[in-house]
């Protein structure tokens, strides 16, 4: 006897195992399982229903999925930390994430990857996909053309456009900093901040950081501190600069950045040395948030810090973007908001760092991800916030 044939090259392996044929599937919410429900859902009662909403564009927000779907946007540029993998790799994330959207959000979403990394060709196609969705999630895309990407979609349609790289990171952050800094017994106003990475989710961070109130923040890149005495700083470089370096008056590279910090984030990756760790202030927060390997490891941080988060799933703490994006856009669809403003990511910020209340710990900073109170708290946040700010529509 011969022994049977793998399904599949990699059978075997219980990650290639889950991923065979991908991660979902369209599933029908209307039976056509006779000539009656038939002529229902297709042809040739679904005419007056197209008739209707031709007559009355508002009403596909009724009889179609469009409100509550939204279009998961990459070009493959900034997978994960894989980095430019090109579409065809970038693929199972995306269905990942539609499923995330889905298990904890309650959200449709279809993965879309585009064979193209041209900034006018990107908009321009997802600007004539938009009739098709009630909103768009900018996922892997690489800086600094995902902020010029998302910018000039927000301009240019009426419907959520989020860049969850950015605003999902810069939410999660900010929510765990704000337990942190009770636990600590400091002030934002009077609070050090170093940010290692000037890509999409370090100027995400900062903005929102400066939003909830913090006024001493520096952001580093590979060259050092971004301020306005450096020539060699980008458009979103340079404009982060004048908001940070430029009012703190700091300068030089990451071992002067970390002298009496406060607090670090890492988004960037590497590996801080140990004695820069040990030269920050008493009682610091550590969030080394690079995946697999944070840029200071665990171990080493509490030798020296007294809160610790990281972005895995093995250590306390973890700074995960799935506690934000599906709450976020639950909400923005049940007030049907034309946009995502700061508003509404400082109300889901504080909603998520409310959760923990009195179970707030060195170790717990952060809700758990299957938290199941996380996604409709969330939700009601970012909605009442929406309505508060005048952008809801429902």
């Amino acid at each position: 006897m011969t022994s049977p044939q793998p399904t599949h090259p990699r059978a075997g392996d219980p990650v290639f195992d889950l991923h065979v044929g991908g991660k979902m599937e369209i599933a029908p919410t209307a039976s056509v399982a006779d000539r009656e429900s038939l002529s229902m859902a297709y042809t040739p009662g679904v005419a007056r229903v197209c008739t209707a909403i031709a007559e009355d564009p508002e009403l596909s927000q009724v009889y179609t999925w469009v409100p509550n779907t939204v279009a998961v946007v990459t070009d493959g540029t900034a997978v994960l930390g894989l980095g430019d993998i090109g579409p065809a790799a970038a693929m199972p994330v995306m269905e990942g994430k539609a499923v995330l959207f889905k298990a904890f959000g309650g959200v449709d979403s279809i993965p879309i990857c585009l064979d193209t990394t041209d900034v006018d060709e990107i908009v321009e196609t997802v600007a004539r996909m938009a009739p098709s969705f009630g909103g768009i999630n900018l996922e892997d895309i690489s800086a600094p053309r995902c902020f010029e990407i998302e910018d000039r979609l927000k301009k240019r349609l009426d419907i959520p456009v989020f860049h969850d790289d950015q605003h999902g990171t810069a939410v999660v952050t900010l929510a765990a900093l704000m337990n942190a800094l009770t636990l600590t017994g400091r002030a934002p106003g009077s609070t050090r901040v170093v940010i290692s990475g000037a890509g999409a989710a370090g100027v995400a961070v900062a903005k929102i950081l400066l939003e909830y109130g913090i006024r001493d923040l520096v952001l580093l890149d590979r060259v050092g501190i971004l301020s306005s005495a450096r020539t060699d700083l980008t458009g979103h470089k340079a404009a982060i600069a004048a908001l940070t370096a430029d009012v703190t008056g700091r300068s030089g590279g990451l071992a002067e950045a970390m002298v009496g910090a406060d607090v670090y984030i890492g988004v960037s990756g590497g590996t801080v040395p140990e004695e820069l760790v040990a030269s920050m202030a008493p009682d610091a927060i550590i969030f080394a948030m690079a995946n697999p390997n944070p840029e200071v490891h665990p171990e080493v941080a509490h030798r020296h810090a007294r809160i610790v988060a990281t972005g895995r799933s093995d250590f306390p703490n973890q700074i995960n973007n799935v506690l934000a994006f599906p709450g976020i856009f639950r909400g923005a669809f049940d007030a049907r908001a034309s946009s995502i403003t700061e508003s509404m990511k400082l109300a889901a910020a504080e909603a998520l760092a409310g959760l923990v209340g009195d179970d707030l710990a060195d170790d717990l900073v952060i809700p758990a991800p299957f938290d199941p109170r996380v996604g409709p708290t969330v939700a009601a946040a970012v909605a009442g916030a929406a309505r508060r700010e005048g952008v809801a529509r429902a």
